[in-house]
């Protein structure tokens, strides 16, 4: 790792290189955490979904059922 740069001094390539570094070890460790909740979210997204498709199919399907009456004479 580089050295980092005297206050008021010249700032080299490693001293950025190593301050990426750095933000993207904490990007990366943030990211894993979230990663179980992110997951879980979009599974109850798409649960949600489904069903409210599928009600809502079941209730235009009731909608546009004939219903047929048979009578004996």
């Amino acid at each position: 790792m580089a050295k980092p740069a005297k206050p008021g001094g010249p700032i080299s390539r490693g001293d950025i290189q190593a301050k990426l570094e750095e933000i993207k070890g904490e990007v990366d460790e943030t990211t894993s955490s979230a990663k179980p909740y992110a997951l879980a979210a979009g599974v109850a997204v798409v649960v949600g979904v489904v069903t409210i498709a599928y009600l809502l199919g079941r209730r235009r399907g009731r909608k546009k059922t004939t219903i047929v009456e048979v009578k004996r004479v």
